[in-house]
């Protein structure tokens, strides 16, 4: 376990939000800054098409430790000055059970340089965090991370029992395997994606450290199975509560909604957080925490510290665009900043936080506008066909393909594309071939209705190192 354990952990959220500047910033500053690892194979090839202003991306890409994957990356993606406005993004493969040799370097790469710009210029530990929904890509995903010499893994949404051995087997420079979920696979016809860190290095395998790991949860017998029943080290938790921004923990039991429509949370929601104090491993609380006295709460319950997302979401060094900042920024300072918790936005049917924004998808209304299409695909399900092969489905693509590939029609009412709406967020949107121009949808945790409360006086923006501030006054 890593030495001097932070106080504030900044969450990864959406995809690029927590980018490598903001957790740059954080780093920098003595708390833990964490990259989101999701999409990031998207990200780096739209950022290259975009001119990569500032040359980041390709300086990072000169340090990738593979002969030959960073020229091979340029040559397809990056275009000198960007893409005229309005033309469409050259897209990634989309992933399969096993990964072209195309695909697994955008996803070692594009983890490297995430990871490798967010370490840039300072000392102090960086994290990565991922979405164990999302499981294809994980395991290029992490051993690139881990070239980058990431200090930790950080991972939620499902049950990561699998990452502890897998961490320890990448570091050693061993093959590993992670069993994908497919509706409908028995014991006999388990799936498995695989990947062989010296297969892909040609046999020169460069030296990685394994980074800690810390499960995200929500409940307190997740901890305990994690810490007792996986053989593989658990070096700490974050502790969810559903009012942090993102994906939720659906509820426990049955299924039921406030007069609002949003999930209803009760008491087995809540988790035993002796039992997990006398785990006897660090953790760290999240979801709504973001106030002095709610820190040095956490603390006096045997806590680490704790992880804050919505504050630092807002802030000048975050990914979404500026003036999605500036609007929420002002809906905060009048007091009309909301978010709701939708029950069935998500493909991946976990509960899904939406800041409620005019000109945005987040309500059905103006989501009906949009033509149904699935062509980035994070959030498919695998599903086992007649014939015995894999397919791929995501109740927010069409209908009609969704119901011939064997999904019920009732999973679709409400889905919303989420994949290409969060690249709207962070200023990589896409034009589809029809003309259709994509627009964002922006979550948050319900602590988005005050985050004007760090701005500067006179100010319309504030830093990471603002919130820092305010969290971990000096004395």
């Amino acid at each position: 376990m890593q030495s001097n354990l932070p106080v504030i952990i900044q969450g990864g959220m959406g995809i690029a939000v927590s980018g490598w500047q903001l957790a740059s910033a954080v780093s920098a500053a003595g708390q833990l800054g964490v990259v989101s690892g999701t999409a990031l194979d998207s990200v780096l090839v739209r950022r290259l098409q975009a001119g990569d202003l500032g040359g980041d991306v390709r300086r990072a890409l000169a340090a990738f430790p593979v002969t030959g994957v960073a020229d091979g990356i340029l040559e397809r993606y990056f275009i000198e000055g960007g893409k005229p406005e309005g033309e469409r993004y050259r897209s990634t493969p989309m992933s399969k059970i096993q990964h072209t040799r195309n695909l697994l370097d955008l996803l070692v790469a594009a983890n490297f340089v995430e990871v490798y710009l967010a370490r840039e210029g300072h000392g102090n530990p960086v994290g990565i965090n991922y979405l164990e929904k999302v499981q294809i890509p994980t395991l290029p995903s992490m051993y690139g991370a881990m070239l980058a010499g990431v200090d930790y893994v950080l991972m939620g949404a499902g049950i990561p029992r699998a990452i502890p051995g897998i961490l320890d087997l990448l570091a050693k420079g061993e093959p590993v395997e992670l069993k994908i979920d497919v509706k409908g696979a028995t014991e006999d016809t388990d799936v498995w994606n695989r990947f062989d860190p010296a297969e892909y290095t040609g046999g020169i395998l460069p030296a990685v450290p394994r980074p800690d790991f810390l499960a995200i949860v929500s409940s307190h017998i997740l901890a305990t199975m994690l810490a007792k029943k996986v053989e593989a080290r658990v070096d700490g938790f974050v502790v969810e509560a559903p009012t942090a921004g993102g994906h939720n923990a659906p509820p426990r039991g049955r299924r039921q909604l406030t007069e609002n429509g949003e999930p209803l949370y009760g008491e087995r929601d809540e988790p035993d957080l002796k039992v997990i104090h006398d785990l006897g491993l660090p953790f760290w609380l999240a979801g709504s925490y973001a106030e002095p006295e709610k820190v040095q709460e956490a603390l006096a319950l045997g806590a680490t510290g704790v992880q804050v997302g919505t504050a630092f979401a807002y802030c000048e060094e975050s990914g979404f665009e500026t003036k999605i900042k500036r609007r929420v920024l002002e809906m905060s300072r009048q007091g009309t900043a909301r978010v709701f918790t939708d029950p069935i936005a998500s493909p991946t049917g976990f509960p899904f936080k939406v800041v409620q924004l005019d000109g945005t998808n987040s309500s059905g209304e103006d989501y009906q506008a949009r033509p149904r299409n699935c062509d980035l695909g994070y959030l498919r399900s695998a599903y086992r066909k007649e014939d015995g092969s894999v397919g791929w489905r995501c109740s927010a693509e069409p209908v009609e393909d969704f119901v011939e590939k064997g999904g019920a029609v009732e999973e679709t009412v409400g889905r919303r594309c989420l994949c290409n709406a969060l690249m709207v967020n962070i200023g990589l949107g896409q034009t589809q071939r029809n003309g259709h121009v994509e627009m964002p949808i922006v979550t948050s945790g319900d602590d988005v209705s005050g985050v004007a409360r760090f701005l500067p006086p006179g100010a319309d923006s504030y830093r990471a190192v603002d919130v820092l501030e305010y969290l971990l006054p000096k004395g």
